[in-house]
């Protein structure tokens, strides 16, 4: 699964430190096109719509009064216009009560970018 996957949850889990339930979007696509914005802001938004409407909860039964988090674990670093994306998009979940971050895995490893 991927985020040209729009209508699909790729992963969801219980974090085993923060005890947080952990909803994963994993973007396969360099940050070139406006395109690539566009499908990651729709797949967000399913995954906000997934949250919002319960059925979070309904599909996964441990995640009832957990604190969620939306991680998005990229292929490749975000060019200016994709971390300018990331900021805005991060205020609007954070509104929303749910936390986000990204992460850029690459060649094995992962490195926490915010």
């Amino acid at each position: 699964m991927s985020v040209d996957q729009k209508d699909i949850i790729d992963s969801i889990g219980i974090d085993d430190f923060s005890e947080s339930v952990v909803l994963t979007i994993t973007d396969h696509l360099e940050w070139k096109s406006k395109e690539h914005l566009l499908l990651l802001q729709e797949k967000i938004n399913t995954y906000l719509k997934f949250i919002e409407s319960g059925e979070a909860f309904e599909a996964y039964a441990d995640s009832r009064g957990r604190d969620t988090l939306i991680n998005l674990i990229c292929m490749y670093v975000p060019d200016d216009e994709g971390v300018n994306f990331l900021k805005q998009v991060s205020k609007i979940i954070k509104s929303a009560g749910i936390d986000f971050r990204y992460q850029v895995h690459t060649d094995g490893s992962s490195n926490q970018l915010h």
